[in-house]
């Protein structure tokens, strides 16, 4: 069964540590500040200034003038600090963000990243994607497997812009956890009640499936 939105970001989660300084990207990214464990102290990112973000707000928390890069409201952290978006550029170009997740449309085996056009469509623009892939060593790509018609978005070669080349080495999708090296996928978890074979059909690059694969752990 192909996860959700809110699973993908859940998994993910899980390859947070104490101590880190994160970026989420818009989309299924931000969803990750839900799912932050308690027990750690995690400085989350926005590229708009922000460095502390909580959890989306509740009904009664919300404050329209605190978003996010996505505009989307969220809420500070004690200690949370704002600043202007030179500043927060500043950090991720300096290298000082321990873990980037991140959105995209595509995604190829060479590592390379198209996360921000779709010829013919309105787009908010690229944002901070294209430093954040240059200026991070640790990144995820969260995404869907497949479009709606079927069709693979994990290729042999991206068809869309690109925002990075040769940089993404983790993706995490509806249907698996795989990683990158070498011009090849690598099959390291997949979605519960996902099978291999399904996982396999969907993935147009070439995929390597080494011993039993096990589901994830949400």
């Amino acid at each position: 069964m192909a996860l959700s939105r809110e699973q993908i970001a859940q998994r993910v989660a899980r390859e947070i540590q104490d101590g880190f300084y994160v970026n989420l990207g818009i989309g299924i990214p931000t969803l990750v500040s839900n799912y932050v464990p308690e027990d750690m102290e995690v400085s989350l990112h926005s590229e708009n200034g922000l460095l502390g973000m909580g959890p989306f707000p509740a009904a009664d928390e919300i404050d329209a003038d605190l978003i996010n890069a996505g505009k989307q409201t969220v809420t500070l952290n004690k200690g949370a600090s704002i600043f202007s978006s030179a500043e927060s550029f500043a950090m991720i170009r300096g290298g000082h963000v321990d873990l980037t997740v991140l959105g995209a449309f595509e995604l190829d085996v060479l590592g390379n990243i198209a996360s921000y056009m779709i010829p013919g469509k309105l787009i908010k623009g690229m944002g901070g994607a294209m430093d954040l892939v240059a200026g991070a060593d640790n990144i995820i790509v969260t995404m869907m497997h497949a479009d709606r018609h079927g069709n693979s978005k994990l290729l042999n070669k991206c068809t869309l812009p690109l925002t990075g080349v040769g940089c993404i080495k983790k993706v995490v999708t509806d249907l698996a956890y795989m990683k990158i090296s070498e011009g090849k996928f690598y099959l390291i978890e997949r979605a519960p009640g996902t099978s291999v074979d399904e996982i396999i059909s969907k993935t147009e690059g070439e995929l390597v499936v080494s011993g039993n694969i096990p589901e994830m752990a949400l």
